[in-house]
């Protein structure tokens, strides 16, 4: 269903639709001619997992929702702004008995879920002096105050929460595949430092030697222009290049049969101009910046193509971009080994917060190390202690037994003459 689509999509997945918002558009295609055609079962599609901390959660409110026919019904007209504005979220008041039973339960036990997720936290900080209900105000996907009734108040926090964190996902994605750039960088800087100036020159040669070798691969089309789609059109879907058409090509890479290219199905597009640069096999490539290479990519085809900003592509919006300019005569396109992730500015100010922390972590580790060698030196202390009590109370227990034992004479008999 739209509303489904639409929510989930929106933060960078796609959960099979049960409902369409638009109709099918009908064309032919000769699938005879397109190489290892499967069908579709959206029955046995699964939804991947988010990243979200609540992923199960969500994922199971939506399948229960759908159960319910009037807020399936109201949710296949919902817009995008109708979703994210909660304004939907007050049909939740008209659903099923049953329904609201079931949400009820998966409300506890989340509650619950993220109670052992404090107490497990807790215990590994050795403080169990914070208030639990203090705690869970953090978690802004449910409503804390109420822990027993999923009420309409969760249903909007639950989605505002899930679009606020999946709109900045990628931003957090670009963010980490930086750090990841710069940490390389410092590490084989950190390395050249350990070797001698002719081992350093040699590593330095192997080093642009595997840069140029990277950077040596075929030219990459556009992504979304009629040259990268046609590619896919002839190579994966072998059929004419003469004979490509934009509405057939978007139905036979609607994999799910939706209406709409989503961002998985969009990614999957760019497959042949990746492996013109990445091969797992070679060294110089690294399938990080392979990833990283992707999500450009797609993020380039929704800012050109999705024109409501609902991270969906429909047939009319992909229909409008190949009419443009840029999808017949599109720019070059720049690969990561085209472009420089950071400057000498960045990666100094990085290694100087590595270095914060490792700091912080080997004055952690020294405290650590003095408090061992403290329990150390008191067992030590304790032992001998125990020891020297042991000897104490022998040497009681011989004096006690010498006194209990009459002296006898030279013959052995007793010095006391018996009475």
């Amino acid at each position: 269903m739209r509303w489904r689509t639409v929510l989930l999509q929106y933060y960078f997945l796609l959960v099979t639709c049960l409902l369409t918002a638009l109709e099918a558009v009908p064309i032919d295609i000769d699938k005879t001619k397109v190489k290892n055609t499967q069908p579709v079962d959206s029955a046995k599609i699964e939804p991947p997992d988010t990243g979200l901390y609540y992923d199960e959660y969500l994922k199971q409110v939506i399948d229960v929702l759908e159960t319910d026919n009037h807020f399936r019904e109201k949710l296949q007209k919902a817009d995008i702004e109708e979703i994210k504005s909660g304004r939907l979220s007050k049909e939740l008041d008209l659903v099923s008995h049953h329904v609201r039973t079931k949400l009820d339960e998966l409300k506890r036990q989340e509650v619950a879920r993220l109670r052992m997720l404090i107490k497990a936290k807790l215990d590994s900080l050795q403080d169990t002096g914070i208030d639990h209900h203090a705690l869970l105000k953090q978690f802004d996907h449910l409503n804390h105050l109420n822990p027993d009734k999923f009420e309409s108040t969760d249903l909007d926090m639950l989605i505002k929460a899930a679009t606020s964190d999946l709109e900045h996902y990628d931003k957090t994605r670009h963010e980490e595949f930086k750090k990841y750039e710069m940490m390389k960088e410092h590490e084989r800087r950190e390395y050249l430092k350990t070797l001698n100036e002719e081992k350093r020159k040699e590593e330095e040669s192997k080093f642009e030697e595997m840069k140029k070798k990277h950077e040596n691969h075929p030219k990459v089309n556009h992504p979304g222009s009629k040259d990268q789609l046609k590619e896919v059109w002839e190579e994966t879907d072998g059929l004419d290049p003469n004979d490509f058409d934009p509405k057939t090509f978007f139905k036979l890479h609607d994999v799910n049969n939706d209406g709409f290219l989503d961002e998985q199905e969009l990614e999957a597009l760019f497959t042949k101009e990746l492996e013109k640069v990445y091969d797992p096999k070679n060294e110089e490539d690294d399938m990080v910046e392979m990833e990283e290479e992707r999500l450009r990519m797609r993020e380039h085809v929704m800012n050109e193509v999705d024109a409501n900003k609902d991270r969906l592509v429909t047939l009319e919006e992909f229909l409008k971009a190949t009419e443009k300019k840029e999808f017949l005569e599109p720019d070059s396109w720049e690969t990561l080994d085209q472009q420089q992730f950071f400057t000498e500015e960045e990666l100094k100010e990085y290694e100087n917060l590595i270095s914060l922390q490792e700091n912080e972590l080997k004055k952690k580790a020294d405290e650590l190390q003095k408090q061992k060698e403290e329990l150390q030196r008191q067992h030590d202390q304790l032992e001998a202690q125990k020891l020297e009590y042991h000897q104490v109370v022998q040497q009681m227990e011989q004096k006690k037994l010498q006194q209990e034992i009459p002296p006898s004479g030279p013959g052995g008999e007793s010095k006391f003459p018996h009475i």
